[in-house]
């Protein structure tokens, strides 16, 4: 009987290494993905912030020149209009859209008839691609043959030069962006009332409140977190705008709408200087990371404006 049982102590000491459990690795699964980003991602800004150091011209040697490309960049003229023609458009291609998007939402949350056949009209815009657009409008913008001169001739106002003049042609370009991205904004609020009870409208109408004090007071603080995710979505498309740009206009007349992406295709890829145009590059990418960081901190201080009045 002993034997019997040191035999089988010996055997399931001798089994014991064996069913020892070991943390799984998750390395094999990692690494692909790593790889990926490195490839795709990290690689091409290491070699932009590299070759924006250098001065670097297509058919020319590479000279390290270090920070000169950044220094250069407050001293040139194109790229401060640049910089201003950007930040104006980008601001109106945000706050419209904001605007006629609420509008939108709102009256498309009301139950009327062909409700959803009339929302699948108003989103085709944003479903068709940006030449396309772009040629549409180019037609609508011309002084003699467009549509939009005729219209207004309709109403007796004079005809416009839209984007052939140099005062008028981003709130043209504006115009293409409010109509195109309008329904992206008019979607996300949507799914913002969607998603607001029915008690606080119930006993705002026991109260008396009228259309505007229910707007003010209920609806607006509620889709204040959807517009502010409508609001980020927009200003970094915005802001990184070029096909319409470029397939309108390519920045003219003269400079008048060159923004700081068709800027940096110009120096890039028209007067081939590599090392400045990826120092615009690292530029611009920080002024996108500056306004998204704008954005969330205005989030997060409303947020906490609102908690600390709640609290009250």
């Amino acid at each position: 009987m002993s034997t019997v049982i040191q035999a089988t102590s010996a055997a399931a000491d001798n089994a014991a290494p064996e069913r020892e459990w070991r943390p799984p690795s998750y390395w094999p699964f990692v690494i692909p993905a790593l790889v990926v980003v490195l490839a795709v991602i990290i690689f091409p800004w290491v070699f932009t912030i590299w070759m924006s150091m250098h001065e670097w011209k297509v058919g020319s040697p590479t000279t390290f020149v270090g920070l000169a490309n950044y220094l250069r960049l407050p001293t040139d003229p194109r790229f401060v209009e640049a910089v201003g023609h950007t930040l104006l458009y980008t601001a109106l291609s945000v706050v419209l859209p904001l605007i006629f998007g609420t509008l939108a939402a709102i009256v498309f949350h009301q139950k009327f008839a062909a409700r959803g056949f009339l929302r699948g009209i108003f989103i085709m815009p944003m479903m068709a691609t940006p030449v396309a657009i772009a040629l549409v409008w180019t037609m609508m913008f011309h002084p003699q043959l467009g549509v939009l001169n005729y219209l207004l001739s309709l109403v007796g106002l004079p005809p416009q030069l839209w984007v052939f003049n140099p005062n008028t042609v981003i709130p043209s370009l504006v115009l293409v962006e409010t109509w195109q991205w309008t329904p992206l904004v008019m979607l996300i609020v949507l799914g913002g009332l969607a998603a607001i009870p029915t008690e606080p409208y119930e006993s705002a109408q026991i109260d008396g409140a009228n259309f505007w004090q229910v707007f003010r007071f209920i609806t607006l603080p509620l889709i204040m977190p959807f517009l502010f995710i409508a609001g980020m979505i927009r200003m970094i498309d915005a802001v990184k705008s070029f096909d319409i740009i470029f397939a309108i206009t390519q920045g003219g007349p003269g400079s008048a709408s060159e923004t700081i992406n068709v800027y940096l295709y110009s120096v890039a890829f028209v007067y081939y200087d590599l090392g400045y145009g990826s120092a615009i590059a690292v530029v611009f990418f920080l002024l996108i990371v500056a306004l998204a960081a704008l954005l969330l901190y205005l989030r997060k201080r409303m947020l906490w404006t609102a908690e600390l009045g709640g609290g009250a």
